[in-house]
């Protein structure tokens, strides 16, 4: 009976160890949003700027909805001049892009926003309820949606040149 006692611990880890092996295969960058094709859902926030932004009032526009916080080094400042770059090149062509900031302080996010020089809407999502609709696990994540309204692709970690104008141009091409 006690040699058998002896062997029980380690034997006991080696399920929790196999699991672990088996998670650490897997890149969390590549785990499959189950939103992808889904309606995206509505929410309205009041912008930094003081007006109010409304997801829903884009209908007809692809729309790139990005979580970022102050605090998010060095991706989030990584992928901030990504951003603007984008909104300047494609607003004219019907592309949106809106910051939702969360878990920051206002005063952080707004010296964020100036720091960068963004010029499109960023809103802080005090209570959380728009990062838990979309599922948000981690800052970065950027979703793109398409002008029917439906999330098209979601990009966790910093979006670069490539990963905005793919996604952007991709939507643009096809019928409203």
């Amino acid at each position: 009976m006690r040699r058998w006692l002896r062997w029980l611990i380690p034997l006991s880890a080696v399920p929790v160890l196999v699991l672990l092996a088996y998670g650490f295969r897997f890149n969390p960058r590549e785990v499959p949003s189950p939103l992808v094709g889904r309606p995206a859902a509505p929410f309205t926030l009041r912008a930094f700027g003081g007006g109010p932004f409304s997801l829903e009032a884009q209908r007809g526009k692809v729309v790139v909805v990005n979580f970022w916080a102050s605090w998010c080094y060095p991706a989030c400042y990584e992928e901030a001049p990504v951003l603007e770059r984008g909104w300047r090149a494609w607003r004219e062509r019907g592309v949106v892009v809106v910051g939702v900031d969360i878990q920051d302080t206002a005063e952080k996010a707004q010296k964020f926003i100036v720091d960068f020089g963004l010029t499109f809407p960023n809103a802080p999502d005090t209570a959380g309820k728009v990062s838990i609709e979309y599922g948000v696990y981690g800052v970065p994540e950027t979703f793109f949606i398409d002008r029917r309204g439906r999330i098209r692709a979601k990009h966790v970690g910093a979006v670069t040149d490539d990963v905005f104008r793919t996604w952007v141009e991709q939507l643009l091409a096809e019928p409203a």
